[in-house]
């Protein structure tokens, strides 16, 4: 079976809702036992129970990527019973505003969970793949590469995720540890809906309509995409991609203008 993920271990951050569910679950549908790495342990437990539902393998932890000591004893606790082969960097948090509208709090907890979150979560798990390798994807952004609009610490945090990436694959490239990054535009998840609803309050269709026209495709990606690119990247039949940033994003970035 192409893209079989049997007999591996794959780490997920923030793997109980959004684009971490649908890889999540994308990965355990291929065979991987998925381990969920989340701070609500409600949303963990929701996708675990239906990865077990479909006949998969799922375990969950409740941690805070961005407390390097939490991180490091969840890590431990994991790699005494499993080999660690995947980790997938997606836990990460948004902000709107441009440098004006960003506060000394707002730029620090977007720089603690997003940026220091995933150093906590490559300082603890490259140790673990020195020795047999392993695959490492990291959740950047179309905001890594290109300007967008009133997204300061956004777009800050996710161009330290881009260039984490190219580091992490030329420094353990001899180790056998492959480390790419997926790079989506706006995708309908439950965080955009949040978004909609408490910003433009009886314009939703308008503004949702709106925000997916902003893709030249035409419309908001989908989680399970985003996932399907994980899961290839994930694979033995991506065994030659290293280094490299992939934009899953309706057009945006080379179409626009």
């Amino acid at each position: 079976m192409k893209f079989s993920l049997e007999h591996k271990t794959a780490i997920v951050t923030g793997g109980g809702s959004g684009i971490g569910k649908a890889i999540s679950k994308t990965l355990a549908a291929q065979g991987a036992h998925v381990i969920i790495l989340e701070m609500s342990m409600p949303n963990a437990e929701q996708t675990q129970e239906e990865i077990l539902k479909d006949g998969g393998v799922s375990t969950v932890y409740q941690c805070n990527v961005a407390d390097q000591k939490n991180v490091q004893e969840v890590v431990r606790t994991i790699a005494k019973e499993h080999t660690l082969d995947i980790l997938v960097n997606n836990a990460g948090i948004a902000h709107v505003g441009n440098v004006e509208q960003t506060s000394e709090a707002d730029f620090d907890r977007i720089y603690d969970v997003n940026v220091k979150g995933v150093y906590n979560c490559l300082y603890s798990v490259v140790p673990f793949m020195k020795d047999k390798g392993g695959v490492i994807i990291n959740m950047a952004s179309i905001a890594s590469t290109v300007a967008v609009s009133d997204r300061f610490a956004y777009s800050m945090s996710k161009g330290a995720v881009l260039t984490m990436t190219y580091s992490i694959a030329k420094d353990y490239v001899q180790h056998g540890i492959r480390c790419n990054c997926i790079s989506p535009a706006r995708v309908h998840t439950p965080f955009v809906d949040g978004f909609i609803k408490n910003n433009y309050p009886g314009e939703e269709k308008e503004m949702f309509e709106k925000l997916s026209k902003t893709q030249p495709i035409g419309r908001m990606g989908l989680p399970e995409e985003v996932a399907n690119l994980a899961l290839y990247l994930c694979s033995d039949e991506a065994s030659f991609v290293t280094g490299t940033d992939f934009p899953i994003d309706g057009g945006f970035i080379k179409l626009n203008g």
